[in-house]
């Protein structure tokens, strides 16, 4: 919390054991960066749109259903959104009006999908999605052409849609502990993969193409019942490739 008088860039109620927001929050439209984690918050007030100088926000680790539309009127929400650990079944298509947005983490929720307009996030360069119900990611992923690092562990999914080939700049990709049955076949194209993370999935084989990802380093199998073709896995590892299985 602020010091009296002075002008607050950082108001922090992590842990503070709040069933509310303050009032004192709606007080200080300068802030810059609002820390209410760690709370047991139901609610947050869409006056939230008012704090128009607001870079991060985290809200982590509470008891919310529903996140305020306006957070995606928000012109300088530029650098951190932590949602995760809530309660949270549906996220507002204003998010996707967030266009310089670095970084959202959404996991741990109770999510079934992800809004199509979340594609228009095209700031982002991590997106955490993981332990939540999501079958599918939006046909327009692939728009989030400056993402890095993309983290879907513990979810339902059997694919990617066509357009994660357009992923070019993406390092990380968790698909742990979902229910793809092939490897996806739109990887294929992603020049910069180094680190693709399959473990507890339902893998029958693996495809020949995986030893045209060019920067790969590091392969994660267990947990699969997974057949490999002579010679595949030695290519991988005679290049410098740490294959686990």
């Amino acid at each position: 919390m602020a010091a009296s008088g002075a002008v607050p860039k950082v108001l922090n109620y992590w842990r503070a054991g709040l069933d509310s927001v303050p009032d004192e929050v709606w007080r200080h439209p300068e802030t810059e960066v609002l820390l209410l984690a760690d709370n047991r918050l139901t609610a947050v007030s869409e006056r939230i749109g008012d704090l128009t100088r607001l870079h991060t926000i985290d809200l982590g680790h509470n008891l919310l259903t529903s996140v305020p539309a306006r957070i995606g009127t928000l012109p300088e929400l530029t650098r951190f959104l932590y949602l995760h650990d809530n309660r949270l079944t549906e996220l507002p298509d204003t998010l996707g009006a967030l266009g310089r947005l670095a970084y959202l983490n959404v996991g741990e929720n109770r999510l079934t999908a992800l809004p199509p307009a979340l594609a228009a996030m095209t700031g982002l360069v991590e997106l955490r999605a993981q332990d939540n119900r999501l079958t599918a990611l939006p046909d327009g992923i692939g728009g989030l052409s400056a993402l890095r690092e993309l983290w879907l562990r513990g979810n339902a999914l059997t694919a990617l849609p066509d357009s994660a080939r357009d992923l070019t700049e993406l390092r990380e990709l968790e698909l742990r502990d979902n229910a793809f049955a092939h490897v996806p076949e739109p990887l294929r194209a992603l020049p910069r993969l180094r680190r693709l993370d399959l473990r507890a999935n339902r893998l029958r084989e693996l495809p020949a193409w995986i030893t045209e990802l060019p920067a790969l380093e590091k392969l994660d199998l267990r947990w699969n019942d997974v057949r490999v073709a002579p010679g595949l896995l030695d290519e991988l590892t005679g290049r410098g490739c740490v294959v686990l299985r």
